[in-house]
């Protein structure tokens, strides 16, 4: 949630916002406001521009043969490499469909053919203000990653079958993927857990 440069904290107290940090990405800001005890609360928030996952599949959804398209990502504030689906920050006025096709292309290696959101969530809203935009991709078409400078990403496509177990065995610990994985199942996009 952005507030506006006079915001008030949803309870009716005015709001304070303080620019502690202005990162390349990401500011980090103090915010203080009236609790409702009327007592002064500090919080800390990182002011986020948005973001995007995506579930590339490859072939056909509804067959046992389906692939989803897992990548193996180095995560500095974990510290470790996670599988996890593509993702990524929205550029300046970048519309969220418009990321998730280039964040697909640039770290899959797969350019989508067709696009479908399964809708909005907010990754850490006890920290953030982020919004994530949720997409299925299909009908993919191969193509050579295009990773940033300082990315080191592999490329594994995974049975949906696999996929499931390596869930239930704690394999993926990457809750966006998690969700998303699970909204698709829900919604028929992605045959469901055996």
């Amino acid at each position: 949630m952005n507030w506006p440069d006079n915001p008030t904290h949803p309870g009716g107290k005015t709001a304070q916002r303080i620019t502690l940090h202005r990162g390349s990405r990401f500011d980090y800001e103090q915010v203080r406001y009236a609790g409702a005890s009327g007592s002064q609360v500090v919080r800390e928030v990182i002011r986020h521009p948005g973001s995007v996952v995506v579930l590339p599949i490859l072939g056909d959804p509804s067959a046992d043969s389906a692939s989803v398209v897992l990548i193996r990502n180095h995560r500095v504030a974990s510290g470790t490499d996670l599988l996890e689906l593509p993702a990524g920050t929205l550029g300046p006025g970048e519309p969220p469909e418009a990321a998730a096709a280039r964040e697909t292309a640039e770290e899959s290696g797969f350019r989508p053919g067709t696009m479908t959101c399964l809708g909005s969530f907010h990754p850490s809203p006890g920290l953030s203000d982020e919004r994530m935009w949720a997409f299925v991709a299909r009908d993919l078409v191969p193509q050579r990653q295009e990773l940033e400078d300082d990315e080191s990403i592999t490329v594994h496509p995974t049975p949906v079958g696999a996929l499931w177990a390596m869930l239930d065995r704690g394999e993926i610990i990457d809750a966006k993927t998690m969700l998303v994985v699970l909204w698709a199942s829900r919604r028929g996009l992605l045959p469901p857990a055996p």
